[in-house]
């Protein structure tokens, strides 16, 4: 069987030496870099060929790839690199990279013409001054092949490995059997969807009921179907790290089964969980685990893929790095191309400099993205698509500025205290970014661009954390339209002692679709699962789903009889009537309590509510245990309030509805037996909930409008909370929902349907 490699792959797993350098230089853009090779081959006589498609086999190893250009008059083969600022900011381990290239293309070159001997040329070119800097050595065709045969040597030793592992893993994975031998009820059906999804190459929405077993109902169908769709990588996507830990569970049990498939899985982490030295800067002058990190990288892969079995977690990663004294978050990166399975946060498919997303583009890969709990994904991505500009940053960045750099800053500063100084409001909204304060933004970003290929800035440089700010700030004004909002916010002056003061700029994400589209186009296959994913033309709209997504809704193995649903419609949770509403709420709630004892959740619409609900509870209900959710709970503080919830405890936690404690918490049987819903969950309405509404308004209908921005965001919190009560077949509960709006049939039918509301 041939393996098929590109040359750049090639030669950037067999030529990179050296440290690890993150510091951090501005690198020309895509269409920068395309414009820079226009220029250079524009230079070149007319007898000067660019894009040649070349190949090579060395033993079962075909290399193939296109060369920049290739003079025929000078027998020069060229391969052509942009950059920003000194050259000499172009990385050594880069350049070893790049020299591999050009001499690869040259031998496969003297191969397919004939020729013994030939000019070997990197051309640097920089896109600001558009000066070329050419480096060049001759080299005999023998030298090129015995060259090319090293470099190929080196891969196809490792090459054979991975073959070997993708045919055994295929040929376990279609023998795989369901490891529970049984499914259960529904699962089977979404199982079946999940498969001809992946087999077909299509997306899904797929509503399934908790207590199904989704995680595992996802994952085995979507690896089932994995050799017959030739998927090369399946990508596990979650919103909270007890997504992460099901998945990683379920695929612990895949690899368990008597014919295991042997998956790689890989638990991505975020840098500062994964970071030994988080005082250091990334680079070998700083840290020791980046000094000759590519010398020692090609063993610790090795360790990483040969020596552990299955799970590439966090711990796992960070034994072997340190055994290699390598860096434990980018040997994790590393690891993503040799990995079968990756489960990571959202942000690393779907965020606008997502890694997954920009390694399945150029490796080619063909992938399948299972989303749990995708419910979530249309907050999160409005997060993604977001951008402010603080003016406290700038003023720190000004402070803190070089001398050829106050120019710029200072008139960015001068245009942006006039727009604040013709705002009357704290908050306004406008239809576009003012033009003046955006050039003024895109001549700061210019200026810093120049001066950091010139002279790079510290990671902790106020200069550069703006400069970062306004990057991104910048991407998305570009990009605006009817699926964002342009606003200002202006801060407290009094606080800050500031005649005018500062503001916020910000390019606030309405609609993630246009974002969120290619992302979907990119992947083969593509499943987004959840308890609560109605209406599905929300998340249609919002998510920028293919007209043919389909949808299938997975029957509730419960039981009506299971879950009481109560409507408490005598009281207001409406903020007017908070007050009026706190001795009904908690004099509901000791009643429940009294007639059967037990553990229950309370969930209230903010924290200030909560404490007024729990204190009332302390003054007329002291004999009811009662425990809180409280701001910025750490992982410890979320443990100990769950530790609470025994088989044989009693007593009511109350928690902030949407937040931590409203899903992915698992309390089956006694440990959890009701619930207490004091609000309808819509988000609070304000200026800018408003102008969303307006926004929303504006592409699909006044109606709509109010669903899309309060309605259906808070009864997809209110279903998820109600959802922790019935877990299995066997659990019994109580929901009260307490307000007076759960009475109308709009709210009613937004409810799940197996639910007998009373």
């Amino acid at each position: 069987m041939t393996y098929a490699v590109a040359v750049r792959t090639l030669c950037e797993f067999t030529a990179r030496a050296g440290d690890l350098d993150q510091r951090f230089t501005p690198a020309p853009s895509g269409l920068e870099g395309m414009a820079g090779h226009g220029v250079v081959t524009g230079r070149r006589g007319p007898a000067y060929e660019t894009e040649l498609a070349l190949s090579g086999q060395y033993e079962n190893l075909l290399v193939r790839g296109r060369a920049d250009g290739y003079d025929p008059a000078a027998n020069q083969l060229e391969e052509i690199k942009t950059y920003r600022g000194k050259l000499d900011s172009v990385r050594e381990n880069h350049r070893a990279a790049h020299w591999a290239q050009a001499r690869v293309y040259a031998h496969l070159l003297c191969q397919a013409r004939g020729l013994t001997q030939l000019r070997v040329a990197l051309v640097y070119f920089n896109v600001t001054t558009e000066e070329e800097t050419v480096l060049t050595e001759g080299r005999d065709a023998a030298w090129l092949a015995t060259f090319f045969q090293a470099q190929c040597g080196r891969f196809l030793a490792w090459a054979g490995t991975e073959l070997a592992h993708r045919q055994a893993r295929d040929a376990a994975l279609e023998k795989l059997a369901f490891p529970h031998g049984e499914f259960r009820s529904g699962q089977r059906e979404l199982a079946v969807s999940v498969y001809r999804t992946a087999r077909d190459g299509r997306c899904l929405m797929a509503q399934a009921p908790t207590g199904i077993g989704k995680t595992l109902g996802t994952l085995f169908p979507l690896l089932k179907a994995s050799p017959g769709a030739g998927l090369d990588k399946v990508f596990f996507l979650a919103a909270k790290g007890s997504g992460r830990n099901l998945a990683l569970e379920a695929l612990d049990t895949l690899n368990a089964q008597p014919a295991a498939p042997g998956l790689r899985v890989l638990d991505l982490v975020a840098r500062d969980k994964a970071c030994e030295h988080p005082d250091k800067d990334c680079n070998g002058e700083s840290c020791p685990l980046a000094r000759g990190f590519y010398d020692r990288l090609p063993a610790a892969r090795e360790a990483a893929l040969t020596q552990i079995q299955s799970r590439l977690d966090a711990p796992t990663v960070r034994a072997v790095a340190r055994a290699h004294q390598v860096c434990p978050y980018y040997l994790s990166q590393e690891l993503i191309r040799w990995s079968d399975v990756v489960v990571g946060d959202y942000n690393y498919y779907y965020d606008s400099t997502a890694m997954l997303h920009a390694l399945t583009q150029a490796n080619q890969w063909k992938v399948a993205v299972l989303v749990d709990e995708a419910h979530n994904l249309v907050e999160r991505a409005r997060r993604m698509y977001t951008g402010e500009l603080h003016q406290l940053s700038l003023a720190a960045a000004r402070q803190a500025a070089p001398k050829p750099l106050k120019k710029a800053l200072d008139g960015l500063q001068r245009s942006w205290t006039a727009l604040n100084k013709k705002q009357a409001e704290a908050y306004q909204a406008y239809d576009a970014a003012p033009a003046g304060v955006l050039a003024a933004v895109q001549k700061a970003v210019t200026a810093i661009t120049d001066h950091l290929g010139e002279s790079p800035l510290a990671q902790d440089d106020p200069v550069l954390a703006f400069y970062f700010e306004a990057l991104h700030f910048m991407r998305l004004a570009e990009q605006f339209g009817s699926h964002a909002l342009f606003d200002v916010t202006r801060a407290d002056g009094r606080a800050l002692g500031a005649k005018t003061p500062p503001s916020t700029l910000c390019v606030r994400n309405v609609i993630p679709a246009p974002y969120l589209a290619a992302r979907h186009a990119a992947a083969h296959a593509t499943v987004l699962f959840s308890g609560t994913l109605s209406p599905q033309q929300f998340y249609r709209d919002t998510l920028g789903l293919p007209a043919d997504a389909a949808w299938i809704d997975v029957a509730a193995p419960f039981q009506a009889e299971q879950l009481a649903v109560k409507v408490v419609g005598n009281v207001s949770t409406r903020y007017r009537d908070r007050e009026r509403s706190l001795a009904p709420i908690t004099d509901l709630i000791a009643a429940e309590y009294a007639r059967r004892p037990g553990n229950y959740l309370g969930f209230l619409s903010s924290f200030d509510y909560l404490r007024q609900v729990a204190d009332l509870m302390r003054l007329r209900h002291p004999q009811v245990p009662i425990w809180l959710q409280t701001p910025g709970m750490g992982e410890t503080d979320r443990t100990a309030f769950l530790a609470r919830f025994t088989e044989n405890g009693q007593g009511v936690g109350f928690a902030v509805l949407g937040g931590a404690f409203s899903e992915g918490v698992d309390l089956p049987g006694k440990r959890l037996i009701g619930a207490f819903i004091a609000t309808l969950g819509l988000p609070q309405v304000n200026a800018v909930n408003e102008n969303i509404k307006r926004a929303m308004d504006l592409r699909y209908g006044q109606e709509q409008g109010y669903d899309y921005t309060y309605l259906y965001p808070g009864l997809q919190k209110v279903v998820q909370a109600a959802g922790r009560v019935i877990r299995t077949e066997q659990d019994v509960g109580t929901v009260h929902l307490i307000d007076d709006r759960y009475r109308r049939a709009k709210v009613r039918n937004l409810l799940p349907s197996w639910w007998r509301v009373d």
